[in-house]
């Protein structure tokens, strides 16, 4: 799943909140997970050849350069050094931030026909169990897909349960980014989905940028699938906790600083996506016109004033998502605070009319789709909030545009 998704784990999360103190003291007080050694992964390869390759005689720049100087470079090059670098390193250029974005999905597309041909050899591999040969099997079919030509593959990593992100859209030349933020159990596996289509990355920008076509066919936009982060897995201390989140802000801003162009940005977080995105505010770049939040267990403040950003915050949460349930506090550092419906907290609140539940804000046809991708194109006047009255377009006006209303 994508994000917190069933009511009979609710009172196992309920209990966890209660429980986790136990934890919490007996990691800081000499208690630690097992956790197994592990050799250098395949992305740390491919950047530490890149940190000691030359190109033409010339030392390569840092990979952890700013974005700025990492497009001066790949600038400065012809086409064939590009493709040479492209083929050299797959895996450093395609998640390298700076670089342009069509050489990075040039840079993904190898890189995920590489691992496809590595997990088809882990199929047959009589040292794996049937189930890891069948693990195998589901990731070599997976990055198969991903793989596709017409597939634009802003990151990639096959580490552990796999990070990616990907663009609907042209990023170049869009005068209007949209970002989707998921919540737990998100990893290459679930990235998209057949069944239960829209509470996958996928399915959630690819509806969005249908719909932020229809409403604004004349506004150029771009939607990004961002899954390239670390998610908690399922209900347990670490969904509890803002440390996948913290760890998740850094590459998210990461990520925003690195954008082309300087069109408008808006992010859209689901579930335990909006406490990344509550975490990274404070550090998102002031184009961020944008943070929408959609069942969401907090965001790690108190009020929508102290995450410190310039952009209009918004809310919304469909009346029968169980998430409404969690206890909305923060105790030493479990819980994720004020609950972002709250008139408390401050937020703009949106009506999210027939999404049906945790998981169905991005379903095609619900007012929860049609209010983001109002947000998503600048035409706030298009929004509908949850009371029906305008109180959360007040100040606001526009219908679709290029910068911030």
């Amino acid at each position: 799943m994508t994000s917190f998704d069933t009511s009979p784990q609710l009172g196992a999360w309920r209990a966890l909140l209660a429980l986790a103190v136990v934890f919490l003291m007996l990691a800081t007080t000499g208690w630690t997970a097992v956790r197994h050694q592990r050799g250098t992964t395949a992305l740390q390869a491919s950047r530490s050849a890149w940190e000691h390759g030359r190109l033409d005689g010339h030392a390569l720049p840092d990979p952890d350069a700013t974005p700025g100087r990492i497009a001066r470079f790949f600038a400065s090059l012809n086409a064939a050094q590009r493709t040479e670098l492209v083929h050299a390193y797959p895996l450093a250029v395609g998640n390298m931030n700076g670089a342009p974005v069509t050489l990075r999905y040039r840079a993904n597309r190898l890189a995920l026909r590489e691992q496809t041909r590595i997990e088809r050899e882990r199929m047959h591999d009589s040292r794996l169990s049937p189930t890891g040969q069948q693990e195998a099997g589901r990731r070599m079919h997976r990055y198969e897909v991903m793989s596709s030509a017409h597939r634009q593959m802003l990151a990639f990593d096959p580490e552990g349960s796999g990070r990616a992100a990907e663009v609907f859209g042209d990023l170049e030349e869009a005068r209007r980014i949209s970002v989707v933020v998921p919540g737990v159990d998100t990893d290459v596996l679930t990235f998209q989905r057949t069944n239960r289509r829209y509470s996958a990355p996928v399915g959630m920008a690819e509806a969005l940028y249908e719909t932020e076509r229809e409403v604004s066919p004349s506004t150029r936009t771009a939607v990004i699938a961002w899954a390239d982060y670390t998610s908690p897995d399922g209900l347990g201390i670490d969904s509890a906790t803002a440390m996948r989140a913290e760890n998740g802000a850094v590459r998210l801003n990461a990520l925003l600083r690195a954008l082309p162009g300087s069109s408008p940005v808006s992010m859209f977080c689901h579930s335990y996506g909006s406490v990344v995105c509550g975490v990274a505010a404070r550090g998102m770049p002031s184009r961020v016109a944008d943070i929408a939040v959609a069942g969401s267990p907090g965001m790690r403040v108190e009020k929508a004033s102290q995450l410190r950003t310039g952009a209009h915050v918004w809310a919304m949460r469909d009346a029968d998502d169980w998430v409404q349930d969690v206890p909305h506090l923060e105790v030493g550092g479990l819980g994720h605070g004020e609950d972002p419906m709250s008139r408390a907290f401050g937020a703009r609140l949106l009506s999210s009319k027939d999404a049906e539940g945790h998981g169905g804000y991005f379903v095609p046809g619900t007012d929860s789709l049609r209010n983001l991708a109002g947000i998503g194109t600048g035409a706030y006047r298009s929004v509908r909030c949850a009371a029906d009255d305008g109180t959360c377009r007040a100040g606001l006006s526009g219908t679709a545009t290029d910068g911030r209303a």
